[in-house]
């Protein structure tokens, strides 16, 4: 006999979303029906290559993009290392210089003190108790020689909100690139490449229900770049390697879906976090960190009254939780971006929707 184990409420989306049955639906026939390689000439290639174009246009439809600007990787992550690496590559003539966040993603972080045993100089702003750079700070940051600034959209961890569009105007007025980590502000809030400045850009489909495995960068128009990985000379000879065609429809398809149930998703994710926040709040289980500032909708940062693990632990049989960041799992050391805004690691917890 099989039976179906009772779950726990799922409250990680920030980590992870399930697949859409739309979605499922969509890539399906990429598979075994559709399944030529998207770079070949004959009819099942370009039956492949039709459908990535039509993702293209879809993924770029969520940013506000041209479908050409956006190459396709395997997620955020890859996107953060051919957009930082990539353009540094391809600038070091003009300056040596970056200048990021202490709370980014450790992509981000990774990927700088990489860039850093190659000789290049990284400022790491702090940020205020609420997880927010100083935009002031920021501005005396900027040397002649600062080609880049990296800052995210919405933290993976707290859920707050930079500034987008006025660190994107810095960096114009200065004439250097802007990279923003979006992959937790699409299809949870409004992101607009144009109006908020950016130059690239990563996004991964898996958090917003779509497939694992696929993501991508955005590229302004006119932004060179260096390839990462080399190969037969796919998206612009940016990223090289055989199209998933299933996986890149799938992107496609979420990414149509997010968009057109945006008020929909954001009312639905804003009910969630403030039933939560109640809840939590009414039974004394803890307070609400961030009352103060600007967040994302789809992520609570709550501050117990008790151990974190010892809280999720003894309540596994009821919610799926997380205390940071899924990334940052097999690091045993308390989380960067908590430490960094003054919160206490042990006693935090994330809940996401």
């Amino acid at each position: 006999m099989n039976l179906k184990m009772s779950l726990p409420e799922y409250l990680d989306n920030a980590s992870t979303t399930p697949v859409d049955s739309r979605v499922k639906e969509a890539m399906l026939p990429y598979f075994d029906e559709i399944f030529g390689n998207a770079s070949s000439n004959h009819i099942y290639g370009k039956q492949a290559k039709e459908a990535v174009e039509k993702a293209r246009k879809q993924v770029a439809s969520i940013i506000n993009a041209d479908a050409d600007e956006i190459i396709f990787t395997s997620g955020a992550t890859e996107a953060i290392n051919l957009g930082i690496k990539g353009y540094w590559e391809s600038h070091r003539e003009k300056g040596n210089h970056i200048v990021t966040v202490k709370t980014e993603h450790k992509a981000v972080l990774e990927t700088c003190k990489y860039l850093e045993t190659l000789g290049v100089e990284v400022t790491y702003l702090g940020v205020d108790e609420n997880g927010l750079i100083s935009i002031d700070e920021l501005g005396e940051s900027i040397r002649p020689d600062t080609i880049l600034i990296s800052v995210m959209y919405v933290n993976n961890e707290i859920g707050v909100i930079q500034d987008i569009p006025k660190i994107g105007e810095i960096a114009r007025e200065n004439d250097m690139a802007f990279f923003c980590d979006a992959t937790q502000a699409i299809g949870k809030i409004p992101v607009d490449v144009v109006n908020d400045n950016i130059d690239m850009l990563c996004m991964s489909a898996h958090k917003f229900n779509g497939p694992k495995g696929v993501g991508a960068l955005y590229l302004k128009r006119g932004i060179d770049i260096s390839p990462q990985i080399h190969g037969g000379g796919q998206e612009k000879g940016l990223r090289g390697g055989t199209y998933s065609t299933p996986l890149i429809v799938g992107m496609g398809e979420s990414a149509r879906i997010a968009l057109e149930g945006s008020d929909s998703r954001g009312a639905s994710m804003r009910h969630e976090r403030d039933k939560w926040a109640t809840y939590f709040e009414d039974e004394g289980l803890g307070v609400v960190n961030f009352k103060n500032t600007s967040t994302a909708p789809h992520i609570l940062s709550i501050q117990l009254s008790q151990d974190a693990e010892d809280f999720l632990m003894a309540n596994a049989s009821k919610i799926a939780a997380s205390t940071g960041s899924a990334c940052n799992t097999a690091i045993v050391e308390p989380s960067h971006v908590l430490k960094t805004v003054g919160k206490e690691a042990g006693k935090t917890i994330r809940i996401s929707f």
